[in-house]
């Protein structure tokens, strides 16, 4: 017997050579097959047996949700826009429910609600405590004006809230959220706070003209009426100080100011 009884059963064998491994011949029922994407197999979780149908199953939940979201909580979002925030929500829950005790129906409810929400906390104007005092002064209101069937006074609204008159005028009455509107609904040429004051390039040349031809004809007067027009139009002296400045009469600095307006008048009205 041969002491290396394993070394006949290799005589044969030939040397192997990794360059030359082809994993298709070892494995051939693997290799020969294409690669090819399946996808995954629909969650056990998902009610029915198509997601499209259990969307369109649930549409008039998401309008629901919707509607009682924007009556309880907030009218400054429009309700198609808290479907839309639905539908999206709609979607992303129905592919990745995974039931663990909840129905979906349940889990659908809070999921749509919450994403309502947190559109309304995206887009809010206000604190959550301006929220609540307004909610609590239109319910004030709301409840006093069924009851004396008249809008309530300011002192009645603050008996009932408990709290005094000026901090209901304070921090309730101006608990209003801010409006974002849009440009094209508000605008309009002919309304006074749109209008545009700055002169066009026509009246600034006039003007500029103008105060160029003012500067030469203050400058052409006499010493005496050139310091009278000074102190009246620039120091804004009276007629009594600028006769004390001058040392002479208020009646005769009448007189040197009309003597000047005179000049400058003509001097202006030579130059159009």
């Amino acid at each position: 017997m041969s002491a290396h009884p394993l070394s006949g059963a290799f005589m044969d064998a030939q040397t192997f050579n990794p360059a030359n491994f082809d994993p298709a011949l070892a494995n051939p029922t693997v290799a020969d097959q294409p690669l090819t994407y399946r996808p995954a197999p629909r969650r056990a979780g998902m009610p029915g047996g198509d997601a499209n149908a259990v969307i369109r199953q649930h549409l008039p939940l998401v309008r629901r949700i919707a509607w009682h979201v924007h009556g309880s909580m907030s009218s400054m979002i429009e309700v198609e826009d808290l479907v839309q925030v639905g539908l999206v929500a709609l979607v992303e829950a129905a592919a990745s429910f995974e039931e663990r005790g909840v129905e979906f129906g349940h889990y659908l409810k809070s999921r749509l609600r919450g994403a309502m929400i947190d559109e309304l906390r995206r887009q809010a104007t206000t604190t959550r405590g301006a929220m609540r005092r307004r909610r609590q002064y239109h319910e004030a209101v709301n409840t006093l004006s069924q009851t004396e069937g008249q809008a309530p006074a300011d002192e009645a609204v603050a008996e009932k809230l408990g709290i005094t008159v000026e901090r209901l005028r304070a921090d309730y009455k101006t608990a209003e959220a801010v409006r974002m509107e849009a440009i094209d609904d508000v605008y309009a040429d002919d309304l006074p706070w749109f209008a545009d004051d700055t002169p066009d390039a026509f009246e600034q040349l006039a003007e500029s003209d103008l105060r160029d031809a003012l500067i030469a004809a203050i400058s052409a007067l006499p010493e005496r009426e050139a310091m009278v027009i000074q102190l009246y139009y620039v120091e804004e002296l009276n007629l009594e100080e600028i006769g004390q400045v001058l040392g002479v009469g208020a009646a005769r600095v009448c007189q040197i100011k009309s003597a000047a307006h005179a000049r400058l008048k003509k001097a202006l009205a030579s130059q159009r």
